[in-house]
């Protein structure tokens, strides 16, 4: 990243200091303004590097803790398809769950967590929580697409004081910004690839008068890598912000994303090795469709004072029709009836509503420069779900129900939130900040199911915390700091840890959330020529939720779901790239983003075959000793490209650690996978931009993870080798 000031010739340095002097003489009373600094940014190379989020952003402090920013603006990588393992290239630790490479869904963890929808994480687009239901069902169905991404912004897990509920910290996706120079302006991004894949992306742009505007539409087909797994999605999104003053604006937005996505069922470890891409499904269909309004008020209420507020919604469905069974179960014509059996149909209905209000007021108090942020947040969910109904016997999309839901139940969660910190400014390179924050939440569970007596299904959980936490950062010199600092988190429980599977299944009234804490220390910095972040870590995960074999007084056996026991991660983060070559006309880098982690159960006990087994010294399922990505990055004058190498370790995939895969392909090691991935891009002109990648480019047939639950226990495989081809034009 370069910074450069513009001499200005002798002459017109003369005329400022006469101008100056003789307005000094003649006090002139005319109001004056004082404009910030302008730093002027050669923009084609800051782009290539992840770089911290400053201090203090947007009515947040984060000051002392690890947080990144990818600049997706002149990215190679292939952002129509979302390839997890190129877009968070640069980000160490990111675990990216590899199971549907149509681009519909991004599926993320850091730090060892669970990358199932990214819901270990407090997922935002542009300041807007997008979690479908934070104490029901916290995964990210809506997905924007990539294409009209500029930015994303990451907050580790000490972010959980400011955003709260998620051990993972804070992802952001932040729009392209409108084009304040035109009344119109427009650009369509369009692409062809394996598989089918054929992508559209068109939006506009621009300013009236105070009003500017920002909009987009989205359509994207492909076939999939294996068979029947087609996949339809489209996105919309409406921008409109309204500038009432250089000091006060309010935007309104509304977007949406949906997709229908056919499911092509679980593999066994033989069915994979035999034929990754063959299907075991082929009447399995997943469709969400979520829409998000917001409203968002920026008042600069002084030079000192700022007022944030945000009022939104998350309005939708996530609908299922699935044949369900384990890999090793075929869906085949019964002969008893010469048809297909009845498939389940699943519908949750999210009504989800978020308030969110932020204050950040600077002051100096006994000499110290100060910041103080304080916000309060309130939430009102309403999640519908319905599930287990008989559906039909046919092979299309058709949610149609034959017989009532054996599950209709409701989760109604109203919660409130308050949270402070302030950051202290000692001297001219400390930097301190504390805060808390506090919620009281209640979450209330009541319908039917038919497998248990109604007093069973009352069930009331009451949300409350007080979380702490601190940092420091201190400026070593003009680029290098040392940061860190600790934070209490908590993950709620959610409607799955409160609906009993089947009549065997009984919950513990004192179900806890989970509770615990993340801690890092860092070093950071650049030079011209090296930029480098190192981290260490460490995650404690207390109160896990599983699931014990029991006997009741009568000698009955019943499953308990309770807290099992607690978890422990310590870790290494390490980022770091090179300039071999750095100038405006030409950029040649190489970079490593590699995580070691070290993530056990440290206390525990689980069901396993009508007993309880101690599960404290074994590894966490999910989480690989080892993730690493390196790789080159050039630019030459219109040309743009990369080559880069991933690696990810082996990691087990229940807590037992089973090594030796069973018949079903539920259980079992996931083994270690390494994959390549090119991509290199054209600039014609400012209005014409050529790119093509090339993924996966050895042909690596691999799996990242053996869900237990959607889309279906067993393997998942990864796509092998595709290309894609997108040309972006800008009008």
């Amino acid at each position: 990243m370069q910074l450069f000031q513009p001499r200005l010739p002798k002459l017109i340095m003369i005329c400022i200091s006469l101008g100056s002097i003789k307005e000094a003489l003649t006090q002139d009373t005319l109001k004056t303004q004082s404009l910030p600094e302008l730093v002027i940014r050669d923009e084609r190379l800051s782009t290539t590097g992840v770089t911290p989020l400053p201090s203090l952003h947007k009515g947040m402090i984060f000051s002392g803790r690890k947080t990144e920013v990818i600049n997706l603006q002149m990215t190679a990588a292939n952002v129509v398809e979302k390839v997890g393992r190129q877009v968070f290239a640069k980000i160490p630790g990111v675990f990216v769950y590899d199971m549907d490479g149509s681009g519909n869904q991004i599926n993320i963890s850091m730090r060892g967590l669970d990358p199932h929808r990214s819901w270990e994480l407090n997922v935002r687009q542009n300041g807007i929580m997008i979690n479908s239901d934070i104490y029901g069902y916290p995964a990210s169905h809506y997905n924007p697409p990539l294409e009209s991404i500029e930015r994303i912004e990451i907050v580790r897990g000490l972010g959980a004081l400011q955003y709260g509920a998620q051990f993972g910290g804070m992802i952001n996706y932040i729009t392209r910004q409108p084009d304040t120079t035109r009344t119109l302006s427009y650009q369509t991004v369009n692409a062809v690839g394996s598989f089918g894949l054929l992508s559209t992306f068109h939006s506009i742009s621009g300013k009236v008068g105070k009003w500017t505007y920002y909009a987009y539409a989205q359509r994207r087909r492909s076939d999939g890598y294996r068979q029947h797994a087609a996949s339809d999605a489209q996105a919309q999104l409406i921008s409109l912000q309204y500038q009432f003053s250089p000091s006060l604006s309010v935007k309104a937005e509304w977007g949406r994303s949906q997709y229908l996505y056919r499911i092509p069922g679980p593999l066994t470890d033989s069915l994979f090795w035999q034929n990754p891409r063959q299907a075991t499904r082929t009447r399995n269909f997943y469709e969400p469709d979520i829409h998000v309004p917001s409203l968002t008020l920026e008042w600069k209420i002084n030079p000192r004072t700022q007022l944030h507020g945000t009022a939104s919604a998350v309005i939708g469905a996530r609908n299922s029709v699935q044949f369900i069974a384990f890999a090793n179960i075929p869906d085949r014509i019964l002969p008893t009836t010469l048809n297909f059996a009845p498939r389940q149909v699943d519908i949750d209905l999210f009504n989800s509503y978020t308030s969110e209000l932020r204050l950040q007021h600077q002051y100096t108090a006994i000499n110290i420069p100060s910041v103080l942020v304080a916000g309060v947040r309130y939430i009102n969910n309403h999640l519908h779900r319905r599930q287990q109904g008989q559906g039909t016997t046919g092979s299309d999309y058709d949610l149609t129900v034959l017989q009532p839901f054996r599950r209709d139940v409701h989760l109604k969660t109203t919660n409130w939130a308050f949270f402070a910190e302030n950051k202290w400014q000692l001297g001219s390179g400390l930097q301190l900040a504390a805060g808390i924050r506090a919620e009281n939440g209640i979450s209330r569970m009541r319908g039917k199911l038919v497998y248990l007596p109604d007093e069973r299904i009352p069930f009331d959980l009451v949300h409350r915390f007080v979380l702490l936490g601190g940092s420091v950062q201190y400026q070593l010199t003009t680029n290098a700091q040392l940061y860190g600092g600790w934070a209490q988190a908590y993950r709620p429980v959610i409607f799955a840890d409160l609906v009993p599977a089947n009549p065997l299944e009984r919950n513990d009234e004192r179900l806890r959330d989970s509770f615990g804490h993340n801690a890092e220390i860092g070093f950071r910095g650049n030079t011209h020529r090296l930029t480098w972040d190192i981290t260490l870590f460490q995650l404690l995960y207390r109160n896990r939720i599983g699931s014990l074999q029991m006997t009741d007084e009568k000698g009955e056996n019943y499953i308990w779901k309770t807290n099992i026991g607690d978890s422990r991660n310590n870790g290494l983060e390490l980022y770091a790239e090179y300039y071999f070559v750095k100038n405006p006309r030409l950029m040649l880098s190489a970079f490593t983003a590699t995580a070691f982690m070290d993530a056990i159960y440290t206390s525990g006990k689980l069901r396993r075959q009508n007993q309880n087994v101690e599960i404290a010294g074994n590894r966490l399922e999910g989480v690989p000793a080892a993730i690493s990505r390196n790789g080159f990055h050039f630019h030459a004058g219109k040309w743009h490209g990369f080559l880069q190498y991933s690696y990810v370790d082996e990691s087990y995939s229940d807590p037992f650690n089973t090594r030796q895969p069973v018949p079903t392909g539920a259980a079992g090691i996931v083994p270690s996978y390494q994959v390549w991935d090119v991509g290199i891009s054209y600039q014609f002109s400012d209005k014409l931009h050529l790119r093509l990648n090339i993924n996966n480019l050895t042909n690596e047939q691999y799996f990242t993870k053996r869900p237990v639950i959607y889309p279906g226990a067993g393997v998942w495989n990864s796509d092998g080798r595709s290309w894609i081809a997108t040309a972006t034009l800008n009008l």
